[in-house]
């Protein structure tokens, strides 16, 4: 290479870069918003743009308007400018680009900046298909809707200056518009938090209130909580419900999600407390929105990664459906352990499933679909064979399928009377043909019991009213002569009239059957006995104590030396 060209190429290089800057051709400036592009009405917003040191003064520009939107000065260390706004409204949304000015000349303009204001329509809705809770390294779809007839809705990840996606919006036979987003693989090395938004095509940069905001909880293998509740999960309107989240691993956080639920799940701290650790989350007074499907996580603060859910928790509503089924027990509610039994609910109105619960128990109530017999809709509940534990009060309910956490009034309470020791089998029917099977047999005892009480009752009554009559009687005292004592002497005088005349047995004699006494006394005639100091005199006692005054009379000739 000769001399001559060598000088030729070093004054091209260095003239080059002079002439570009007195045409205008400065490299371009950065341009950003902080804290964002997508700001609230009513917010403040700065805008900065940043070039060459040697810039002496910053153009900003919005798009349609003809004129620099903005001048600024620069700030130290003289390479940027400041623009700022301190309430925006829908005039400063728009397309926005900036440039420097220098002694040498102007630059290129910036990339354009977009600032969205939003507020202006109704808030979307964002749901997680088919639920937030994400194994890691899964994959799910967030669904924005809304029946606002928005052109397009916009996907917001927390965290991100800009919009993460933008689709257009659909509208399937549910009558809602809405856009369907992919999302994942999903990590627990970050946080999932998102939001959307609905805007029309001839205004882009004017969107809608934000929708709630919805965190995918990213799952992990860690040892799943404990989800329960001191009360029954069949619960009435009005209620005050707590459910409470266990573990025995020391987790810092924990998690309360509702199957389908499109709000985000509650978050609670871990609360001081001896043993497991644990929150308690609060869901009362119930309404029929309560009713559905619950699982809880636990996580560590350090981690943004969940446990495994804990099993899932059912909390029905009563009062929802306006029938009430009715409830009854075959063969009866008093059985012996070991018995056959079932339980039957049925109602006159339609429902498709019923459910029976115990009172007092923890476990989810049994549920069977219904059957259309004789007129009712009915489910027959079986316990073959029962035992002593199934005792206790239950109730049932009817509830359709499409809503199974909605129950209809409970039934009358039914009480199941158990008796005998768990496991230990019934006597055996005599009859197999019999309903009342065993039970009959303890029918028998008890009848069987009553008539013995019966019969000793009735002979202690005698027995005092017996003692009541000796005790009234006094010693020596002769028996009360029959109201016919004066009849029975004048026969019998008259009887040993006809004898001493020698007519034998008179008609008198034969009239009645009736025959004098021996010894030719009548009763209570006195008896005449000679002796050697005199005469004595002795009266027959009246009928009924002959025996007794004879046989005391024979004592008494034996003592005296007489003879009758």
């Amino acid at each position: 290479m000769t001399p001559t060209l060598t000088t030729l190429l070093l004054l091209g290089l260095s003239v080059g870069p002079r002439t570009r800057a007195q045409a205008g051709t400065l490299p371009a400036p950065s341009l950003w918003a902080e804290p964002g592009s997508v700001v609230p009405w009513g917010s403040t917003v700065t805008i900065w743009c940043q070039g060459i040191l040697e810039a002496h003064e910053f153009h900003l520009d919005k798009d349609g308007h003809p004129v620099p939107w903005d001048r600024q000065k620069p700030l130290e260390p003289g390479n940027k400018a400041k623009f700022s706004i301190r309430y925006v409204t829908e005039q400063y949304a728009g397309r926005y680009h900036c440039s420097c000015q220098s002694p040498t000349g102007s630059s290129e303009g910036s990339d354009p900046l977009e600032l969205v204001v939003t507020g202006f329509h109704a808030k979307p809705t964002l749901s997680a298909l088919p639920n937030p809770m994400v194994t890691s390294g899964g994959k799910v779809t967030l669904q924005c809707t809304s029946w606002t007839g928005f052109h397009r809705f916009v996907l917001m990840r927390e965290g991100e200056p800009r919009p993460a996606w933008t689709l257009d919006s659909q509208r399937p036979t549910s009558g809602q518009f809405q856009a369907l987003f992919p999302v994942g693989p999903v990590t627990p090395s970050a946080r999932w938090t998102f939001r959307c938004h609905g805007y029309f095509n001839n205004t882009p940069q004017l969107w809608s209130y934000p929708s709630d905001p919805l965190e995918l909880l990213v799952s992990g293998v860690s040892r799943k909580p404990s989800l329960l509740t001191q009360q029954s999960p069949v619960v009435t309107p009005g209620q005050r419900l707590t459910l409470q989240c266990r573990s025995h691993v020391g987790y810092d956080r924990f998690a309360l999600y509702k199957e389908a639920a499109h709000d985000l799940p509650q978050h609670l701290s871990r609360q001081p407390q001896a043993g497991p650790s644990g929150a308690d989350f609060p869901l009362g007074p119930v309404n029929s929105s309560h009713g559905g499907r619950y699982t809880c996580y636990g996580g560590h603060n350090l981690s943004s990664e969940w446990s495994a859910p804990s099993d899932p928790l059912d909390i029905l509503v009563t009062g929802q459906l306006p029938s009430t089924p009715s409830l009854s027990v075959q063969p009866g509610p008093m059985v012996a352990s070991g018995e056959n039994v079932t339980l039957l609910c049925q109602s006159w109105s339609f429902v498709d499933t019923f459910l029976l619960s115990k009172e007092g128990a923890a476990d989810p109530p049994l549920r069977l679909r219904s059957k259309y017999r004789a007129g009712h809709y009915q489910a027959k509940f079986s316990m073959n064979p029962v035992t002593s534990a199934q005792g206790g009060t239950y109730r049932c309910y009817g509830s359709y399928s499409t809503s199974p956490h909605l129950l209809s009034h409970p039934s009358d309470p039914l009480e199941l009377q158990v008796s005998g020791s768990s496991g230990e089998p019934g006597p055996p029917a005599t009859d197999p043909s019999s309903t009342a099977g065993p039970n009959r047999y303890l029918y028998v005892l008890i009848g069987a019991a009553g008539a013995f009480v019966l019969l000793l009752c009735l002979l202690v009554v005698l027995l005092v009213r017996r003692r009541r009559q000796g005790k009234g009687r006094k010693p020596g005292a002769a028996d009360p002569e029959p109201q016919d004592r004066g009849l029975q002497d004048s026969r019998c005088r008259r009887a040993r009239r006809t004898a001493r005349g020698g007519g034998g047995a008179g008609p008198a004699a034969g009239r009645g059957g009736w025959r004098p006494p021996r010894n030719d006394l009548c009763p209570g005639e006195p008896l005449k006995i000679k002796t050697q100091s005199g005469t004595g005199h002795f009266s027959f006692p009246p009928v009924g104590g002959i025996a007794r005054h004879r046989s005391r009379g024979r004592q008494a000739d034996g003592q005296s030396g007489c003879r009758m």
